[in-house]
């Protein structure tokens, strides 16, 4: 972490991609405090130089120089190198670059006024279909209980639990209005739009607290905005294992299955 990101009070990090972030904003701030140094160095110097005691008579010709126009560029230099170098290639990976695979840990996130639903695909690792209509008190994402891939997901209400060490893709949507999944501690955010998935992918590095990180809404999303809150904990691989275990509802046996149980 960076001087200025400890002077700051930076939250902790908690992500691998998230020490490229840290050192992003170290750089800005960096940036900015010598952009505002020689800015007010600037200003006093214009205040004393061109004071009216010092220029009885006006001057239209102006700055003749070069100077400012060399800086200017310098600047547009520095931001680009930012962009280029830092911002674009650290957001396409997380875009372009999700990873797959059985050993990713997958989550739904569904936001509404004012909580989060994480939908966990159950162990055979396939969500179940989801329809709008299906939406209740007690189904808030409203899960398809008919669909056979649906039988072992469950819902965990503002409570995102994950493995230490693993890869996680969290696909991202809403309810009703903009809301905005801010994972502070995993250096990462993203929208949850009505009508709209996103995906988002992290790797937690470091465990959690017994208390959690609070999941804040990143968006203004209402009079009960400052409530929306939910918390991540990150355990580790057996400790979340026996977590989704003791959560993940046991598939009703088929009918034939069941006829057979009850005759032996």
């Amino acid at each position: 972490m960076g001087i200025i990101n400890q002077l700051i009070g930076i939250p902790e990090l908690a992500s691998e991609h998230g020490e490229l972030v840290d050192l992003m904003l170290e750089v800005v701030h960096w940036f900015m405090l010598l952009l505002f140094v020689g800015w007010s160095i600037f200003f006093f110097y214009v205040l004393i130089r061109y004071h009216r005691s010092n220029n009885k008579v006006a001057n239209y010709e102006g700055v003749t120089g070069h100077a400012s126009t060399h800086l200017e560029i310098g600047v547009v230099i520095v931001e680009a190198i930012l962009l280029l170098g830092f911002a674009f290639p650290l957001w396409a990976q997380r875009v372009d670059q999700v990873p797959v695979g059985d050993d990713v840990v997958k989550v739904r996130a569904v936001g509404e006024k004012f909580a989060w639903s994480f939908h966990y695909p159950g162990p055979d690792g396939v969500f179940g279909l989801v329809d709008h209509h299906l939406i209740s008190g007690t189904n808030p994402v409203g899960l398809d209980k008919e669909d056979p891939n649906a039988a072992d997901d469950f819902i965990a209400r503002n409570e995102l639990v994950l493995p230490l060490g693993k890869k996680v893709v969290i696909s991202i949507t809403s309810k009703d209005v903009i809301h905005n999944l801010a994972l502070v501690p995993m250096r990462i955010s993203h929208d949850a739009t009505p009508g709209v998935t996103t995906t988002i992918w992290f790797k937690p590095t470091k465990m959690s607290s017994p208390e959690g990180w609070d999941i804040i809404c990143g968006q203004l999303c209402g009079p009960g905005h400052a409530l929306m809150k939910a918390k991540l904990h990150v355990r580790t691989p057996d400790a979340y294992a026996e977590w989704f275990k003791e959560n993940s509802p046991t598939p009703a046996a088929p009918a034939a299955e069941a006829t057979e149980s009850a005759a032996q």
